[in-house]
């Protein structure tokens, strides 16, 4: 009962300012970005806006995380905490299921601290999407309404994830294996008569994985978030209060499946497929 009650009172919070004008929703503006502090230096814009907001507390809640999970002193009996259990559970996935799976020997000592704080830093950003904060940028009569708003639903905020791991890998191809010989890695073998219709393609396929890398995180964030207010959103367009009977318990339904799944695998894929492409670039005969 008492978690039937905290999840139809989080479902609450859920509401936009815009839905409590009746017969009127949109969930797309929930994704705008406004400036909040305007910061221009000629035409490059560094303003902040909620996604910036998003990321500075994700940010600062990974690294807290961070030091309190694996900053832990073995007690004199050797007893395993929770928390340190905790830490090397994620230790362990980020070791054994990410880094030596995709990265070689020679490189994991390098590259791991990357791909863990990666899929470390990922999960909070999407974990921090669906905790409802007075963050929306909105008021209703003059109190800051809640709602759920994650940064990784940006394109903007995906695609400089993906261009790290981009750079990295060419940085690192060509750092083991000399230019020459990586990129030569790219042409397959094949005809010669081909190979004006199979090099542009091999170019294209590696610009192709920083969009993949990027648009692949962008588009399930943003559909569970969409779902989850469209379905709160139907009883304000509809204007009945009694199709909360059915929409709650469905958004509630999505709710859930974002949290306990989505968040974290979504998490686990981008921080996987960086390091294997990181590796694939070190080693390209592989």
């Amino acid at each position: 009962m008492r978690r039937a009650l905290f999840l139809t009172a989080t479902m609450a919070l859920l509401f936009p300012a815009a839905a409590f004008a009746r017969g009127e929703f949109d969930p797309t503006t929930e994704f705008e970005q406004h400036e909040w502090v305007s910061i221009h230096l000629g035409s490059l814009n560094l303003s902040i806006t909620k996604a910036v907001v998003y990321l500075m507390i994700s940010t600062l809640l990974t690294i807290l995380m961070g030091l309190g999970l694996m900053r832990w002193k073995v007690t004199s009996d050797k007893t395993v905490g929770r928390r340190q259990s905790i830490g090397e559970q994620i230790y362990e996935v980020a070791q054994v299921q990410i880094a030596e799976q995709g990265l070689p020997t020679k490189a994991i000592g390098r590259w791991f601290p990357y791909v863990a704080t990666l899929m470390l830093f990922i999960w909070v950003v999407n974990m921090l999407g669906f905790i409802p904060l007075p963050l929306t940028g909105e008021k209703w009569h003059g109190i800051p309404t809640w709602g759920i708003y994650a940064a990784t639903s940006s394109l903007s905020v995906t695609l400089a994830l993906a261009l790290l791991t981009f750079v990295f890998t060419h940085y690192e191809g060509i750092r083991w294996n000399g230019p020459r010989k990586y990129f030569k890695s790219w042409i397959p073998e094949a005809p010669k008569a081909l190979l004006f219709l199979i090099v542009p393609l091999e170019i294209l396929g590696q610009f192709m994985r920083l969009i993949s890398l990027s648009v692949r995180l962008f588009a399930n964030m943003l559909a569970g978030h969409i779902l989850i207010l469209t379905f709160i959103g139907l009883m304000f367009i509809l204007e009945s209060i009694v199709l909360a009977v059915f929409v709650v318990p469905i958004a509630s339904v999505f709710y859930l499946f974002e949290v306990v799944i989505v968040v974290s695998i979504q998490a686990f894929i981008f921080a996987a497929l960086s390091a294997i492409y990181i590796g694939s670039a070190i080693e390209p005969e592989h």
